[in-house]
């Protein structure tokens, strides 16, 4: 696909010495209205070196360029120079590409040879999957395949919370209430019972917590008894995430989680001594982060034991050496800003130069109308209780309005399931937000299921279209396009245009939005289409030219939904 934006930094480059083609492309700029063009060059910058005004600056380089083939129009407004592309070749250029790379389109070997780690979801083991575990799992997903998109060989890691005191903890408070039947029948449900009555234990009765940290040493240490019961923790909790993850269509290519670096972590405990870093604190070990106004980076507590930042500095460590990583990128809540800054620079400071290729991806926190969600207190929304419900109503709504569609019950999962990834994904990632059942399940708007009903539209028309939607794809190049040169046409054909380009964007800034804001716009765009123009005429060329545009429509819905993590039924 032509990259117009560098062919138009390319001519200017050849009647501006002044500048280079580099400078001149991160110049250039989209107008806000298609009234005035498809691409702006801003004089400005030229005014002291030419030691003339900018709008006589536009106006000579707009007489100069006007006769280029690349454009039918090119005028001077003010102090810049707008360019007005052929609309006929740019509709042939984007929806061409479309027809002849299908699901790649937008996929790029930018990545080929280096290797991205996305580690995201990461819940506690034994605790619940709630709600608040949604946004590092989805945003966590869409990022990773965005790198896979840019040809990363991308690594997605769950970090499993499977290590520490609350172990400790969970283990003492089995031992006095738990059951081994109610274990089995609801693994989370049981657990997480148990680990409330033991805070409320404990605050009664203060020697709880100090026979929970005996227990988790004896974890360390390789108890038997202990490493039995946190392993049999560990696979059902495993049991109940994955399906979790199965409603997600989500996978994992490792799950260490933070016990599979704790006999990793002495090699770091020398390195940090090697190099003067340890200073001992009230009889725990730390490194000094005054310089860097920092709070101390706490390594080993008092008894010996480690912590999350000794582990995740083993971790660090590890992957660079197992995997070695061109980015390794954490997808956690921007309340563990300050752990990232920490250990970030102690990696640093223990000579790991690749240390500026660790990536926190901080996000927003979920809170419930209630309050903040705590599951000391067992205050919780289980994450797999609201994609159940968003299933249930989306086939309750299929059922009620007699949608057409191959399997209700496939259906529903797709457009329930979308919904929700949707939501979380539509704004910023770093908002904080207040869960609410009314605001997930609203389908109405600006939403997955508005997207998704608006890709099963176009590929009905597709369907209809029969053997000349077919003879459209396989003479794409060709098709006479000055049937689609409208407003309602161009404007989606540049949407679809810039969907390469939005990929890219969104990896770079870590920021699935970007995307989401673009199918949204481009689901807009099509039904103005739709609606404006009769796409099914009897004039052969011209069906052929709108249904060549319809389906650069579906791909971009189809393949920007799958960047997203969500489905595109064909029928609904």
């Amino acid at each position: 696909m032509i990259d117009f934006k560098q062919k138009i930094a390319e001519i200017l480059a050849e009647k501006l010495d002044q500048l280079t083609q580099e400078e001149i492309l991160g110049m250039l700029e989209t107008p806000p209205e298609m009234s005035m063009g498809d691409y702006a060059f801003p004089c400005f910058r030229l005014a002291k070196v030419l030691r003339k005004a900018p709008p006589l600056i536009a106006k000579d380089l707009a007489e100069q360029l006007s006769s280029d083939p690349l454009f039918i129009k090119v005028e001077q407004v003010n102090a810049y120079v707008n360019f007005f592309l052929s609309r006929e070749n740019f509709v042939r250029e984007a929806a061409a590409a479309v027809a002849e790379e299908k699901e790649a389109f937008g996929r790029s070997d930018l990545g080929a040879g280096k290797r991205v780690i996305v580690e995201f979801s990461s819940p506690n083991i034994a605790k619940p999957f709630h709600i608040g575990h949604i946004r590092s799992t989805v945003i966590g997903n869409a990022i990773y395949k965005l790198y896979d998109a840019l040809g990363y060989e991308t690594i997605r890691i769950n970090h499993l919370g499977d290590y520490g005191t609350q172990f400790g903890k969970m283990i003492v408070a089995y031992r006095l209430w738990g059951s081994e039947e109610d274990v089995k029948r609801e693994p989370i449900k049981s657990l997480l019972s148990y680990y409330v009555k033991f805070h409320e234990e404990a605050e009664k009765d203060p020697k709880l917590d100090d026979e929970a940290r005996a227990t988790f040493t004896k974890l360390e240490n390789g108890s038997p008894e202990e490493v039995a019961l946190w392993q049999w923790f560990r696979e059902e909790s495993l049991k109940e995430f994955n399906r979790v993850y199965g409603l997600l269509n989500i996978e994992f290519d490792s799950y260490a989680g933070e016990s599979f670096y704790s006999d990793k972590m002495g090699r770091i405990l020398d390195t940090l001594k090697e190099k003067n870093l340890l200073t001992l604190s009230d009889g725990a070990q730390i490194v000094n982060l005054d310089e860097w106004d920092m709070a101390p980076a706490l390594i080993t507590k008092s008894d010996g034991s480690t912590l999350y930042i000794t582990r995740d500095i083993a971790a660090a460590v590890y992957r660079k050496e197992h995997y070695d990583f061109y980015k390794n990128i954490y997808v956690v809540a921007s309340q563990q800003n300050l752990h990232f800054q920490q250990w970030f620079k102690v990696l640093e400071l223990m000579g790991c130069d690749w240390s500026k290729d660790c990536v926190h991806v901080p996000f927003g926190l979920v809170s419930l109308e209630e309050g903040t969600m705590s599951t000391r207190s067992g205050r919780v929304v289980f994450l797999e209780d609201v994609l159940k419900r968003a299933i249930e109503q989306t086939r309750e709504v299929i059922i009620e309005k007699n949608v057409n569609t191959d399997n209700i019950d496939v259906t529903a999962r797709q457009v329930g399931v979308g919904a929700v990834i949707f939501q979380e994904l539509s704004n910023g990632k770093i908002k904080d937000y207040v869960f609410s059942w009314d605001k997930v399940l609203n389908f109405d708007g600006e939403t997955g299921p508005y997207v998704q009903y608006t890709h099963a539209r176009a590929c009905s028309v597709l369907r209809n279209g029969g053997e000349s939607t077919d003879k459209a794809l396989e003479n794409a190049a060709n098709l006479d396009m000055s049937y689609v040169t409208g407003d309602r046409a161009y404007e989606l054909a540049k949407l679809v245009y810039k969907f390469p380009s939005v990929i890219q964007e969104a990896a770079e800034k870590y920021e699935p939005s970007i995307v989401t804001r673009l199918v949204v716009d481009v689901a807009q765009a099509f039904n103005r289409f739709y609606h404006d123009e009769h796409i099914l005429v009897d004039n052969e060329a011209e069906k052929q030219a709108k249904l060549l545009l319809t389906h650069a429509a579906v791909r971009v819905l189809r393949n920007g939904l799958n960047l997203l993590g969500i489905e595109a039924p064909e029928r609904m």
